[in-house]
């Protein structure tokens, strides 16, 4: 069992979670995820690791309640446990000295792209950060992502914080520079648009994917990807791939793959 002894309130779907998991704290990397199945009944659900404390033992978790599962998980308390925690999983995020970098997240993407700013920031690259929500109220963790990006731009599409627009709007400014590498994360539609903006300046993009998930561990095939016309498993070959390659398309269209038991549970 795996107890919850921190429980955050981020913005009115957004949850951060402490959780007690000494051994995944101690070997997790940036970019890696967890499989959590919080009960015998409940599905198993991927969530990216937003940080970690090896000397205490604990992650952090931070999930955006928009299904059966992530709602039931976020009425949790301190105190309780969750039954299985899985990981880490997938490859961490390949961290090296590129030289300006610039990383690009949406909605709940900016909570998994903060450990890959921090490890890019140590390793001596310049970090640009740009971040983006639908409005202020739903801009969360500006203040970590300020920490560890050399600049860090904000982009709101009703203009209500920041910059009035998309955050692909504020990557276009960016690009006129020597961009090295531009990491993405957020919902398909945005990581795709990241991925045809930067191709015309043949800017190196790796976008992470979250596509749905079973197992964890590539048996059961429901996170396949296609990438440079071959399949992939995301839980084993990912979650980061060169964003050029992606067949955004088809990811879309998969992650449909269970609506209607979707919408069967939420009804009960």
């Amino acid at each position: 069992m795996f107890n919850v002894i921190k429980k955050e309130i981020l913005n009115q779907s957004v949850k951060r979670m402490v959780i007690t998991a000494p051994d995944i704290a101690n070997k997790v990397l940036p970019g890696q995820f967890v499989v959590i199945r919080i009960n015998e009944e409940g599905e198993r659900i991927p969530l990216t690791v937003a940080s970690c404390n090896k000397k205490k033992g604990i992650i952090s978790i931070i999930f955006q309640e928009v299904g059966f599962t992530t709602r039931k998980l976020g009425r949790l308390k301190e105190g309780d446990a969750i039954l299985d925690i899985l990981g880490p999983l997938g490859h961490a995020a390949e961290i090296k000295k590129y030289g300006k970098v610039v990383c690009v997240a949406g909605g709940v993407g900016v909570a998994e792209v903060i450990p890959v700013a921090d490890a890019l920031q140590r390793a001596h690259n310049k970090v640009i950060g740009i971040i983006g929500a639908r409005t202020k109220e739903l801009i969360i963790l500006e203040k970590e992502m300020r920490l560890f990006s050399d600049e860090l731009y904000i982009a709101t599409n009703d203009g209500s914080y920041g910059q009035e627009g998309l955050v692909t709007d504020v990557l276009r400014s960016i690009l006129e520079q020597k961009i090295d590498l531009v990491y993405a994360i957020g919902p398909v539609p945005m990581m795709e648009a990241v991925a045809n903006l930067t191709r015309d300046y043949k800017i190196k993009t790796i976008v992470s994917l979250n596509p749905v998930m079973v197992d964890g561990t590539g048996m059961c095939g429901s996170c396949r990807v296609s990438v440079g016309g071959e399949t992939k498993f995301c839980c084993v070959d990912g979650p980061d791939f060169d964003g050029h390659s992606v067949d955004f398309r088809e990811l879309a269209e998969r992650l449909k793959l269970f609506n209607n038991q979707e919408s069967e549970m939420s009804a009960r």
